[in-house]
């Protein structure tokens, strides 16, 4: 049973971005592989029998909420009916929108493919166009009723399908103009700092960084004749790749010169700065940053503090721990036009493979919300 429909689909929905995020394919518990073919040709098919979704997932939720329901029954002048368009047009449509799924305007009952008063039996004569849509929905109906079909985990496999589906789109993202660095800063730490259910939030801060790095090695004179390498996968080990860091800066001749690590909700410890120690020890590098949303662990302190001493007096390198947002504060105040910046980080944004629809959805609703 379901107390609160709204919220239920909800936490199916964080549920399935947990389970989706990152992956090409639906993971579920589902046996039957001939049902899941019909459970994926209903969510490959959405753009196109946007109905045919709607009217499916009504019957897998309304079938959860009330076990008891016959949904086949659509009508409720049917014997024994419910009426499916009321429960769609309240919660299921509304849903779907809210997600950027593909959704009807008011309900998928508002066609002539659903509305004969017929139940969704296997041989209902309703037209239902579309390649194997029409067996695909009538069969998941079939197994709702008569099959002992897991209702629940065929809401979340197809919910987990929408999902992938839906982030392999791209999503056009808002470039806000005129903002002062204080704007921009505001508008990154609600970007990096906002709940989400996909994974790749780590990753956002990176960007940032490699942005406004972008604008800096073309404009100081530290960087004249050096070379920002191009950004790694976020997958790529440092010891496989031979980087340094997040961000690597290389002299002409390829040997490191500058790199940033990136650390995102982690504070500096006394191991995190020994690690940075071996990268340094295997090259002659000029700076090393470790940059944090968080401070260095308390008890750590001495000891951090001890190794960057070291680090200098035996490398020659300097080895900076700082918070992440005010290096960036600082970094745009060196640079001759922060809009550019803001243009380099959306770019980041949409061509990396680690950013998800839900991290440039949130970047546009930030953006459209904000008020300086």
């Amino acid at each position: 049973m379901i107390e609160d429909v709204k919220l239920f689909l909800e936490q199916a929905y964080d549920t399935a971005m947990l389970k989706a995020s990152g992956r090409d394919a639906v993971t579920s518990n589902l046996q039957d592989e001939r049902l899941c073919l019909y459970l994926e040709t209903i969510y490959k098919k959405a753009e196109t029998s946007k109905a045919v979704l709607a009217v499916t997932v009504t019957s897998l939720v309304y079938k959860i909420a009330h076990p008891e329901q016959d949904v086949r029954l659509h009508q409720k002048g049917m014997e024994g009916g419910y009426s499916g368009r009321t429960f769609d047009s309240k919660y299921i449509t509304p849903f779907l929108r809210s997600h950027r799924f593909p959704s009807m305007e008011e309900s998928g009952w508002l066609t002539r493919s659903f509305e004969q008063k017929r139940p969704y039996t296997l041989d209902y004569s309703g037209s239902i166009k579309g390649n194997g849509v029409k067996e695909a929905f009538l069969s998941v109906l079939h197994a709702i009723e008569e099959g002992g079909l897991d209702c629940s985990a065929a809401l979340d496999f197809i919910l987990q399908g929408l999902i992938i589906e839906r982030d392999k789109k791209n999503i056009e993202l808002a470039i806000p103009q005129n903002l002062t660095i204080s704007n921009i800063i505001n508008l990154l730490q609600q970007h990096f700092n906002h709940k989400y259910n996909a994974t790749g939030q780590s990753r956002l801060p990176v960007l940032a960084v490699y942005a406004v790095y972008q604008l800096l090695c073309k404009e100081l004179k530290r960087y004249e004749g050096k070379t920002l390498l191009p950004i790694e996968s976020h997958t790529s080990a440092d010891s496989q790749s031979g980087r340094k860091g997040d961000v690597d800066i290389n002299n002409t001749d390829g040997s490191p010169f500058e790199a940033v690590e990136v650390k995102f909700d982690i504070p500096v410890s006394y191991n995190i700065v020994e690690i940075a120690k071996e990268k340094i020890n295997t090259c002659h590098i000029s700076r090393y940053y470790i940059l944090s949303t968080k401070h260095i662990v308390e008890e750590d302190k001495e000891k951090v503090e001890e190794t960057i001493r070291q680090i200098r007096n035996v490398h020659g390198c300097q080895l900076v721990v700082n918070g992440l947002i005010p290096t960036l504060k600082y970094y745009l105040r060196l640079i001759d036009n922060t809009g550019k910046f803001i243009e380099n980080y959306t770019t980041l944004l949409a061509e990396d493979k680690t950013i998800k629809f839900e991290h440039k959805q949130m970047w546009n609703v930030i953006v459209s919300e904000f008020r300086p």
